[in-house]
């Protein structure tokens, strides 16, 4: 059994809107709410840590979802400390040893596929991974004015996607020594 960590603390500058990403209407629904079913849904997901902003006001103060428990904790500034939070925010029965799943609060799309994919991609390997997808889009170099130098060769590029599984002593090691590099 997996317990999750979603960092959703972000302002989701980027998209636009009145509110963050996460809680942008999909379907009827926030985006948040539909990442976090998906992750509930899956058998081998035991809970749900959802690494929050202080004091945020669309949070729907959920205890559990489809029976699986959901806990809370402050978020950090930036994503690698949300992550962080959100190890240490960990119930205690959860070791260093054990893997914790980390997946984007505005990734609402996963499939249970992927996530079995990972499980057992992951559950031999002494530190763990992630899902990618091989880089599908053209890159170009460009120069200190924005222009085109030339175009990067995408073989042995990939994509990075979540969720990512990793040992939480691990994990929370290498972005505690990160602090701010990150």
């Amino acid at each position: 059994m997996y317990w999750c960590v979603i960092p959703a603390a972000g302002t989701g500058r980027r998209a636009g809107g009145e509110r963050p990403k996460q809680y942008q209407d999909l379907a009827g629904r926030p985006m948040l709410s539909w990442t976090l079913e998906a992750l509930a849904a899956h058998p081998a997901v035991a809970g749900l840590m959802v690494a929050l902003a202080p004091g945020d006001p669309w949070w729907p103060g959920l205890l559990e979802c489809l029976g699986k428990p959901v806990r809370t904790t402050s978020g950090g500034a930036e994503r690698a400390q949300s992550v962080l939070n959100g190890l240490l925010a960990l119930p205690a029965s959860v070791g260093s040893r054990d893997w914790v799943l980390v997946h984007d609060a505005a990734r609402c799309l996963v499939q249970p596929a992927a996530i079995e994919r990972l499980i057992d991609a992951c559950i031999g390997d002494p530190v763990g991974g992630l899902l990618a997808l091989p880089l599908a889009d053209t890159l170009k170099d460009a120069d200190a004015q924005g222009r085109v130098r030339g175009t990067v060769d995408r073989g042995g590029k990939w994509s990075a996607q979540t969720p990512q599984m990793f040992r939480l002593g691990l994990l929370a090691q290498a972005l505690d020594r990160a602090g701010d590099q990150v």
